[in-house]
Protein backbone atom coordinates (compact mmCIF):
# COMPACT_ATOMS: atom_id res chain seq x y z
CA UNK A 1 0.00 0.00 0.00
CA UNK A 2 1.43 3.39 -0.95
CA UNK A 3 2.18 5.89 1.76
CA UNK A 4 1.49 9.59 1.57
CA UNK A 5 4.22 12.06 2.52
CA UNK A 6 3.33 14.70 5.11
CA UNK A 7 1.84 17.81 3.54
CA UNK A 8 2.92 20.21 6.28
CA UNK A 9 4.41 23.31 4.70
CA UNK A 10 8.11 23.86 5.30
CA UNK A 11 9.27 26.93 7.21
CA UNK A 12 12.49 28.88 7.63
CA UNK A 13 12.94 31.80 10.00
CA UNK A 14 13.56 34.51 7.42
CA UNK A 15 12.78 37.56 9.54
CA UNK A 16 11.53 38.74 12.93
CA UNK A 17 9.03 41.57 13.34
CA UNK A 18 8.38 43.39 16.62
CA UNK A 19 4.90 44.81 17.13
CA UNK A 20 5.22 48.19 18.83
CA UNK A 21 2.98 51.11 19.71
CA UNK A 22 5.38 53.69 18.26
CA UNK A 23 7.43 52.37 15.30
CA UNK A 24 9.32 55.64 14.84
CA UNK A 25 10.54 55.68 18.44
CA UNK A 26 11.37 51.97 18.30
CA UNK A 27 13.31 52.50 15.06
CA UNK A 28 15.39 55.15 16.78
CA UNK A 29 16.19 52.79 19.63
CA UNK A 30 17.20 49.96 17.30
CA UNK A 31 19.52 52.27 15.40
CA UNK A 32 21.18 53.64 18.53
CA UNK A 33 21.48 50.13 19.98
CA UNK A 34 23.00 48.84 16.74
CA UNK A 35 20.53 46.05 15.95
CA UNK A 36 18.39 47.61 13.21
CA UNK A 37 19.60 45.05 10.66
CA UNK A 38 18.06 42.16 12.55
CA UNK A 39 14.40 42.98 13.15
CA UNK A 40 11.51 44.70 11.44
CA UNK A 41 8.78 46.78 13.06
CA UNK A 42 5.07 47.27 12.66
CA UNK A 43 2.50 49.23 14.57
CA UNK A 44 0.22 47.27 16.87
CA UNK A 45 -1.82 48.05 19.93
CA UNK A 46 -2.37 44.42 20.93
CA UNK A 47 -2.75 44.22 24.72
CA UNK A 48 0.14 42.65 26.58
CA UNK A 49 1.08 42.55 30.26
CA UNK A 50 4.18 41.25 32.02
CA UNK A 51 6.61 38.83 30.42
CA UNK A 52 6.00 38.42 26.69
CA UNK A 53 7.63 35.00 26.60
CA UNK A 54 10.71 35.65 24.50
CA UNK A 55 14.01 37.44 24.33
CA UNK A 56 16.38 38.48 21.57
CA UNK A 57 19.94 37.54 22.54
CA UNK A 58 23.13 38.98 21.09
CA UNK A 59 26.35 36.98 21.20
CA UNK A 60 29.46 39.17 20.94
CA UNK A 61 33.22 38.78 21.15
CA UNK A 62 34.10 39.84 24.69
CA UNK A 63 33.12 41.61 27.93
CA UNK A 64 34.05 45.09 26.69
CA UNK A 65 31.76 44.67 23.68
CA UNK A 66 28.96 43.48 25.98
CA UNK A 67 29.44 46.61 28.08
CA UNK A 68 29.39 48.80 24.98
CA UNK A 69 26.09 47.40 23.73
CA UNK A 70 24.51 47.64 27.17
CA UNK A 71 25.63 51.26 27.53
CA UNK A 72 24.25 52.11 24.06
CA UNK A 73 20.92 50.51 24.98
CA UNK A 74 20.67 52.43 28.24
CA UNK A 75 21.63 55.70 26.54
CA UNK A 76 18.79 55.04 24.06
CA UNK A 77 16.24 54.58 26.85
CA UNK A 78 16.49 50.92 27.88
CA UNK A 79 16.07 49.75 31.47
CA UNK A 80 18.64 47.42 33.01
CA UNK A 81 17.06 44.17 34.21
CA UNK A 82 20.33 42.43 35.07
CA UNK A 83 23.67 44.27 35.13
CA UNK A 84 26.50 42.57 33.26
CA UNK A 85 28.32 40.03 35.45
CA UNK A 86 30.60 37.03 35.05
CA UNK A 87 28.97 33.63 35.26
CA UNK A 88 29.84 29.99 34.75
CA UNK A 89 29.11 30.44 31.04
CA UNK A 90 30.82 33.77 30.40
CA UNK A 91 29.73 37.38 30.83
CA UNK A 92 26.46 39.13 30.07
CA UNK A 93 23.59 41.40 31.02
CA UNK A 94 19.92 42.04 30.21
CA UNK A 95 17.94 45.17 29.31
CA UNK A 96 14.34 46.00 28.42
CA UNK A 97 13.87 48.34 25.47
CA UNK A 98 11.34 51.21 25.70
CA UNK A 99 8.93 49.17 23.54
CA UNK A 100 9.07 46.31 26.07
CA UNK A 101 11.28 43.89 24.16
CA UNK A 102 13.88 42.18 26.35
CA UNK A 103 17.43 41.95 24.97
CA UNK A 104 20.25 39.85 26.40
CA UNK A 105 23.86 40.62 25.45
CA UNK A 106 26.47 38.01 26.30
CA UNK A 107 29.81 36.46 25.47
CA UNK A 108 31.34 33.10 26.33
CA UNK A 109 34.61 34.90 27.05
CA UNK A 110 35.42 36.08 30.57
CA UNK A 111 38.37 38.23 29.53
CA UNK A 112 38.84 40.54 26.59
CA UNK A 113 41.23 39.34 23.92
CA UNK A 114 40.90 42.53 21.88
CA UNK A 115 39.31 45.98 21.89
CA UNK A 116 35.56 46.53 22.12
CA UNK A 117 33.70 46.48 18.80
CA UNK A 118 30.17 47.04 17.52
CA UNK A 119 30.14 43.64 15.84
CA UNK A 120 27.48 41.03 16.59
CA UNK A 121 28.49 37.40 16.15
CA UNK A 122 25.00 35.92 16.41
CA UNK A 123 21.41 36.91 17.17
CA UNK A 124 19.09 34.33 18.70
CA UNK A 125 15.33 34.58 19.12
CA UNK A 126 14.73 32.55 22.25
CA UNK A 127 11.13 31.48 22.77
CA UNK A 128 9.95 30.57 26.25
CA UNK A 129 7.76 27.47 25.92
CA UNK A 130 5.87 25.21 28.29
CA UNK A 131 7.20 21.94 26.84
CA UNK A 132 10.54 22.11 25.00
CA UNK A 133 10.33 18.54 23.68
CA UNK A 134 6.82 18.99 22.30
CA UNK A 135 7.61 22.37 20.74
CA UNK A 136 10.81 20.98 19.25
CA UNK A 137 8.88 18.16 17.59
CA UNK A 138 6.28 20.64 16.36
CA UNK A 139 8.96 22.67 14.58
CA UNK A 140 10.77 19.60 13.27
CA UNK A 141 7.44 18.60 11.75
CA UNK A 142 7.33 22.01 10.08
CA UNK A 143 10.71 21.47 8.45
CA UNK A 144 13.28 22.92 10.84
CA UNK A 145 16.46 20.99 11.65
CA UNK A 146 17.67 20.70 15.24
CA UNK A 147 21.20 22.01 15.75
CA UNK A 148 21.54 21.47 19.51
CA UNK A 149 19.24 19.86 22.05
CA UNK A 150 19.52 19.34 25.80
CA UNK A 151 16.62 17.11 26.74
CA UNK A 152 13.54 19.03 27.81
CA UNK A 153 15.51 22.13 28.78
CA UNK A 154 16.75 23.74 25.57
CA UNK A 155 16.80 23.28 21.82
CA UNK A 156 18.04 25.38 18.91
CA UNK A 157 17.56 25.03 15.18
CA UNK A 158 19.90 25.36 12.26
CA UNK A 159 19.58 28.80 10.67
CA UNK A 160 18.49 29.01 7.04
CA UNK A 161 20.56 30.90 4.49
CA UNK A 162 17.98 33.70 4.38
CA UNK A 163 17.90 34.25 8.14
CA UNK A 164 20.06 36.57 10.21
CA UNK A 165 18.43 35.30 13.42
CA UNK A 166 18.61 31.80 14.93
CA UNK A 167 15.53 30.23 16.56
CA UNK A 168 15.83 28.48 19.93
CA UNK A 169 13.50 27.14 22.62
CA UNK A 170 13.82 27.35 26.40
CA UNK A 171 11.46 26.55 29.26
CA UNK A 172 9.38 29.68 29.87
CA UNK A 173 9.97 29.66 33.63
CA UNK A 174 13.72 29.15 33.20
CA UNK A 175 13.92 31.90 30.58
CA UNK A 176 12.13 34.40 32.81
CA UNK A 177 14.47 33.55 35.69
CA UNK A 178 17.51 33.96 33.44
CA UNK A 179 16.25 37.38 32.35
CA UNK A 180 15.46 38.55 35.87
CA UNK A 181 11.70 38.93 35.41
CA UNK A 182 8.54 37.23 36.66
CA UNK A 183 7.22 34.54 34.34
CA UNK A 184 3.70 35.97 34.65
CA UNK A 185 2.30 37.62 31.54
CA UNK A 186 -0.78 37.67 29.36
CA UNK A 187 -1.82 38.86 25.93
CA UNK A 188 0.16 39.27 22.76
CA UNK A 189 3.78 38.18 22.53
CA UNK A 190 4.33 41.30 20.36
CA UNK A 191 6.63 39.39 18.01
CA UNK A 192 5.90 37.78 14.63
CA UNK A 193 8.14 35.21 12.97
CA UNK A 194 8.33 35.33 9.18
CA UNK A 195 9.09 32.52 6.80
CA UNK A 196 6.01 30.30 6.69
CA UNK A 197 4.29 29.32 3.46
CA UNK A 198 0.96 29.56 5.28
CA UNK A 199 0.38 31.58 8.43
CA UNK A 200 0.03 29.57 11.63
CA UNK A 201 0.36 29.83 15.41
CA UNK A 202 2.59 27.47 17.39
CA UNK A 203 1.55 25.64 20.60
CA UNK A 204 2.69 28.57 22.77
CA UNK A 205 0.90 31.25 20.79
CA UNK A 206 3.83 32.55 18.72
CA UNK A 207 2.58 33.69 15.32
CA UNK A 208 4.27 32.92 12.00
CA UNK A 209 3.47 34.62 8.71
CA UNK A 210 4.98 34.92 5.27
CA UNK A 211 4.78 38.69 4.92
CA UNK A 212 7.73 40.74 3.77
CA UNK A 213 9.30 42.58 6.71
CA UNK A 214 7.22 45.78 6.97
CA UNK A 215 10.05 48.04 8.02
CA UNK A 216 12.88 49.70 6.14
CA UNK A 217 15.26 48.91 9.01
CA UNK A 218 15.88 45.54 7.31
CA UNK A 219 16.64 46.98 3.90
Amino acid sequence: MATTAPTTARISLAHVTLEVADPEAARGFLGAFGVEAYVGLRAAEAPSTGFRGFTLALTVSGPATVDGFLAAAVDAGATVLKPAVKSLWGYGGVVRAPDGTIWKIATSEKKDTGPATREIDEVVLLLGVEDVKASKQFYVGRGLTVGKSFGGKYAEFVSGESSSVKLALYKRRALAKDLGVSEDGTGSHRVVLGGATDAFTDPDGFVWDSATPPDASRS
